[in-house]
């Protein structure tokens, strides 16, 4: 049961990053992906590639926690290292393009961290 709730949330989080960076044609959004906090104090121009970067970024991190969730469920031992993989390039992702609705999945990258780094939950090591 722990298996199925573990992998199922990573595969979850890993497909809100999708749902969160894609655009939405006609919906209003929170925040403008295209537009980098981050990048734009470096002086890097706020142009379209900026935005292609963002879901480059996001679907990997997508990818990342899929593989991760499979991983888990497919009970293999390196799950740990991809599910902090998948956090980290999520992290970068937030950082890179923070904005305070991006909050929340601050908070559940930074959980899979120390979850992974507190060997929790012991039944999946």
């Amino acid at each position: 049961m722990t298996t199925l709730l573990v992998s199922g949330l990573l595969f979850l989080h890993g497909l809100l990053h999708l749902a969160v960076w894609l655009p939405h044609e006609g919906s209003a959004r929170a925040f403008d992906p295209r537009r980098s906090w981050a990048l734009a104090a470096a002086g890097v121009p706020q142009t379209r590639e900026v935005g292609r970067a963002a879901l480059g970024l996001a679907a990997m991190a997508a990818a990342l926690y899929v593989i991760a969730g499979a991983a888990t469920a497919a009970h293999s031992p390196e799950w740990p290292a991809a599910a902090v993989l998948a956090a980290c390039s999520g992290l970068l992702l937030k950082a890179l393009w923070f904005n305070p609705w991006l909050s929340f999945g601050v908070l559940l990258d930074v959980g899979v961290v120390a979850a992974v780094a507190a060997g929790w939950p012991a039944s999946l090591y």
